[in-house]
């Protein structure tokens, strides 16, 4: 089985480290321990054009990150808190995939179903419960089907000035939420592999 995680801080690789980076490299590797590969895809090092089809013209980077998204079992949408609010490069990914919705295969049903999606959070204020309702349902309405328990976030004190990537250790909880959104997650990737969903028509 394949996972990618889409990376959608603000930063690119040639800046400072990233906790969203931080966050998808510890999710990977619990989907790792269940015989998944993963790949991670910093968005904000592509040129992601606005639009909401899949192919927005000469230099458009989305149509080959859409290609790996499809080629995976599982994807991973990870983002930073800004403003309580999910990045703005996490929501034009999900504005690019709204093409799934007129995508449709054979039976009718988009190109995006029978894969799962989870979502990774990070920030140093409220927001993480908002951020994963609004990238749930974002993700469902584009044909990803969503495990039990398909978050796993950390945010610091408000107003604070440590982030993610700088704890010597990761918290408890947050392994052990990483470790049950892998093995939710690839519990129903395979089950969606071994029995897809039915024809829409």
């Amino acid at each position: 089985m394949k996972a990618i995680a889409l990376n959608a801080t603000l930063k690119t690789s040639d800046g400072d480290p990233s906790s969203t980076e931080k966050m998808l490299e510890l999710l990977l590797s619990e989907l790792e321990k269940e015989g998944v590969d993963g790949e991670i895809v910093r968005l904000a090092d592509l040129n992601i054009k606005p639009g909401v089809k899949s192919d927005e013209g000469e230099d458009d980077d989305w149509p080959e990150v859409r290609s790996r998204v499809l080629a995976a079992d599982i994807l991973v949408l990870g983002t930073p808190v800004w403003l309580g609010q999910p990045s703005s490069v996490a929501k034009r990914a999900l504005e690019r995939m709204n093409a799934f919705l007129s995508e449709k295969d054979d039976g009718g049903r988009m190109v995006s179903y029978n894969r799962v999606a989870a979502v990774a959070v990070v920030g140093n204020e409220d927001g993480a419960h908002h951020i994963s309702a609004e990238l749930y349902q974002a993700l469902n309405d584009v044909g990803f089907t969503l495990a039990p328990n398909a978050v796993c976030y950390w945010v610091g004190e408000a107003m604070g000035g440590t982030d993610f990537k700088e704890l010597d250790k990761t918290p408890d909880p947050v392994s052990s939420a990483a470790t049950m959104l892998a093995r939710n997650t690839v519990h129903l990737a395979r089950l969606l592999k071994a029995n897809v969903y039915p024809p829409v028509s």
